[in-house]
Parts: structure tokens; sequence; C-alpha cells
């Protein structure tokens, strides 16, 4: 790839998710690990669920908010791609902050693909080039520049989002396998980032089965669903103070086989009495609208009715505290 290759597509219509592109030979079939990075908030959860079509990363307006390793398989005729959705690499200032930043490199070493997600609305800043800096030094694995949020911008500034996307992996001595502008709102070119991906993958057969969307326990997601939730509307510090942990689901007694019902038991974490507040707002209004929302989440994940138990603890600066990041699943 010499000059720059950028790839766009004219005013078509963008297609359709999970159409599969021939390989060069019948019966070709690849299969593999690609990760989004990026700085927080920079599309990378709205992005794995564009791609696998339905909701499997959290989202949020606050950056930093996924804290799990969270896989989005793509099921496709001719390949199968499962997306690993790792927290935002940052500057650490806790504990917490050093364990993530672990997992990402980690995850960086391990996959097929890395795609860096680069918003078209914001200017290249320091984040992005601590991130690029890192992944240069990562010297196998093939890195796609995803230009997300596209549908915020007119076109002569994502041209110049491109050039300076272009540059920035020359000054650091690599060059992008793809540079690809995506709006995952907006379901425009997420299907060819798909097709461009494919082919950077191992040959090899499908890894997880035909229905599967993600491997997360399902705890896991329960938890996620519910800190989405509790992060809404949230503005100040909070979104690092939330954790939650599901501590039980059983399916309640004496119920007719036609209809169950399921009891799920969770605790949301907080590190400061003063925060208690917050989360459960005004006659435990904000505690209800995170039970109702969530409830509806969970009970389209699970596809069974949920009776949903929330309380809220304090977990005094449990981002800190080695024993309690242990027992709240970091």
């Amino acid at each position: 790839m010499g000059a720059m290759s950028v790839r766009n597509q004219s005013s078509e219509p963008s297609e359709e998710r999970g159409t599969s592109r021939p390989l060069d030979a019948v019966g070709d079939h690849r299969a593999g690990f690609a990760c989004f990075v990026g700085r927080p908030n920079a599309g990378k959860s709205t992005l794995t669920n564009a791609l696998v079509g339905q909701k499997v990363a959290i989202t949020a307006n606050q950056p930093q908010t996924t804290r799990h390793t969270v896989r989005g398989i793509v099921h496709r005729a001719d390949a199968q791609l499962i997306l690993v959705d790792t927290p935002g690499l940052h500057k650490p200032r806790t504990l917490l902050g050093e364990r993530l930043n672990d997992i990402v490199r980690t995850t960086w070493a391990e996959v097929d693909v890395i795609g860096f997600c680069l918003p078209a609305n914001e200017k290249l800043g320091p984040g992005d080039r601590f991130i690029a800096k890192e992944l240069a030094s990562i010297k196998k694995t093939p890195k796609i520049a995803i230009v997300t949020k596209t549908d915020l911008v007119d076109s002569k500034t994502l041209a110049e989002q491109l050039i300076a996307i272009d540059q920035l992996g020359r000054e650091l001595g690599f060059e992008w396998a793809e540079i690809v502008p995506v709006s995952a709102v907006g379901d425009s070119q997420v299907g060819l980032l798909a097709d461009l991906i494919v082919p950077l993958l191992p040959e090899g057969p499908a890894l997880y089965p035909e229905g599967d969307l993600t491997d997360e326990p399902e705890q896991v997601m329960i938890a996620e669903l519910i800190r989405e939730a509790a992060l809404e509307g949230v503005r100040d510090e909070l979104p690092h103070s939330i954790a939650v942990v599901v501590e039980e689901m059983l399916p309640r007694e004496d119920r007719p086989a036609d209809k169950p019902l399921l009891d799920i038991h969770a605790f949301v974490y907080i590190e400061r009495p003063s925060q208690k507040g917050i989360v459960i707002g005004p006659k435990g209004k904000r505690l209800k609208d995170v039970g109702i929302k969530s409830r509806k989440q969970i009970e389209a994940l699970l596809g069974t009715p949920v009776f949903l138990d929330l309380h809220v603890k304090v977990a005094k600066d449990w981002q800190r505290d080695p024993r309690q990041l242990r027992k709240l699943g970091f």
C-alpha cells in the first residue's frame, strides 16, 4: 500500500451487516479476534454493537465505562469475527487504572487485528498519540484506523482528519492496513469495515457456535446493564465509582412452567456514603428508574421475565483496595 488507502463508498446505501464477500477459493473460512482501541468515548462499544447487531458492550456518554473484556461475535458465511472490547487505555491514577491498562496491552498482543477508533469530530490529541505510540511497538499485528462518528462532520473536516491520521502512522514509523470512515449510529460503512477485517484473519473453522453473540457470563452482562442504567444522568465523578455485582440469580419456585420468573439480586457499590443519595435519588426515584430500565434490557437479553432486587452499598475506596477489587471482579 504505497499511497494512502482510504476506504470509502459513494452515496450507495451501506451494505447490510453480515453480508459476505466471496474469498478467493470456495470453502475458504476465516476466524479470529479483533479489538477496538481508542481514547475513552471514541465509539468502540457502539461500533461493537453495530457489527454484532445486538447490544453486548455497554455504551454511555461517560468515558471509561467498559470494564470487562466483552466479546461480540460476528457470524458470516465466510468468516467468524470475534470482537474483544477493551477498556480505553489511559494514564492510570489508581490501582484499578493500572490493572485496566495491563488488560489492554495483553489483549493487543493476542489479537489478529487492531482497530484504532478516532472520532471524526475531534482533532487528534495527546491521548491519541499516547495510544498510537503504544500501537507502534506492536509490530506484527495489522492496524486499521477507524474514523468514527462521521455523521457529525462535513466532508472537508473528514478529509482533514483522514490526512492527519495517515501522517500520524508515518511519523511513528508504521503504515495503517486500512483507513476506514464509519458511522455506527447511521450504519454507514459498518458492513464494509467487517469486509476489510475478514481477509486479515487466519484461515480456520468457526470458534463459537452459530447462535452465540458473546462469551461473557450472563451475570457479568447483567451487571453491566445495571451499571449502564445507574450511570445515566450522573454527570460528575460517579462513573469511576460505581461497580455492580450480581449476587444471585434463582428461578422463582412454585411457578407454572409457562410463566417462569427469575429472581435477580444485585448490589450497586459506591465508594463514599455521600454518593448514596445521588444513586438512590429523592424518595428512591432514581434507583427505581435504574431498576425499571435495566430490567427491560435484562429480560430482552435472557428472554424471560425477571424480578430485579437492587441494593446500594458503600465499599470504601474500592478502586484503591486490592482485596475489594478482587471481590468486585477486577
